[in-house]
């Protein structure tokens, strides 16, 4: 069957049995912070897990291809859009619970808003990841972080859903945790929720430590521009931001796209940059350190639908 074809049966069953929202040649740029991409040949946000599963049931009764996305912080889409089908875990998976010093969190509860509600509850731990942009179903498989502080120091349990629509847990130590990596990091697993244990604390010495932090990275960080966040992994040795700033790359400039030259770990786009744009700063970038270094960066960032 012609995948066109394909995606338009599944388009018209799906309009007919789902209960969230379904858009067709969606463009991408739209749900990313970097603002890039074409347009998704459908784009659908479930209501809950019921809606999940239907949707998923129906990817693979079509055979089609399929990216599951949350806030969009990380992603690098293609200028030629996504073929198949976006799925985005949003907001309608936001339920909070609390449990003494437990708290149960869905995937599509805001990372900033979580860190809030905590400190408000008295429980501390969270605080590292008060300016970590996203929903927490994007931060738990990379096992986001910042400030010394990681996804794995909190969770002790996550929920999962595999593409078969079934419902898995997995505790602290079977998601494997490893520096912006996990078991489910380049699986088919899709985060429903993940179980928090945090320690007790005063309102008020929370939202001071969150206070600092987010006026640290705010002082740091290129929030004004459009960008997916940290642009390349740590490596081995030293800092990425430190190599390409070393490097002499710190505000180097391809078409639309630029090396912030307020930290040198961030791409930005300042000129309505394309995805290939974006590519090919990297591309330079890599080069360049590899060849005054010999230090090989990796992306961080997940590019779908275009080679570095």
């Amino acid at each position: 069957m012609e995948y066109q074809l394909k995606i338009n049966l599944l388009l018209d069953e799906l309009t007919s049995c789902f209960r969230g929202t379904v858009l067709k040649d969606e463009p991408l740029k739209n749900h990313t912070y970097f603002k890039i991409g074409g347009p998704a040949g459908i784009f659908a946000v479930p209501e809950d897990t019921e809606d999940l599963k239907t949707v998923l049931k129906l990817i693979k009764k079509y055979e089609t291809d399929y990216y599951i996305i949350g806030n969009g912080t990380n992603l690098l889409f293609s200028d030629e859009g996504y073929k198949g089908i976006i799925v985005k875990i949003g907001d309608k998976f936001n339920k909070v619970t609390k449990d003494g010093n437990k708290v149960t969190a869905g995937a599509g509860v805001l990372m900033s808003s979580l860190a809030k509600y905590l400190a408000k509850e008295g429980l501390a731990g969270f605080e590292f990841a008060s300016g970590i942009p996203g929903y927490l179903g994007g931060a738990v498989p990379m096992n986001a972080g910042a400030y010394g502080g990681e996804m794995k120091d909190v969770i002790t349990k996550v929920k999962c859903m595999d593409n078969e629509g079934n419902v898995y847990e997995f505790s602290n130590d079977e998601m494997e945790f490893s520096y912006r990596h996990t078991k489910i990091s380049d699986s088919e697993y899709i985060v429903l929720e993940a179980e928090l244990l945090l320690s007790t604390g005063r309102e008020e010495d929370i939202m001071a430590v969150i206070k600092e932090l987010n006026e640290r990275r705010t002082s740091k960080q290129p929030l004004n521009l459009p960008s997916a966040g940290s642009t390349f992994k740590r490596p081995f040795s030293g800092y990425a931001s430190k190599l390409i700033e070393d490097a002499g790359l710190k505000g180097l400039r391809y078409k639309g796209a630029m090396v912030s030259d307020k930290h040198s770990g961030f791409i930005v786009s300042f000129d309505n940059a394309c995805c290939e744009d974006v590519l090919e700063l990297m591309r330079i970038v890599i080069s360049s350190v590899y060849d005054k270094f010999g230090i090989k960066l990796e992306p961080e960032i997940k590019i779908i639908g275009a080679k570095l």
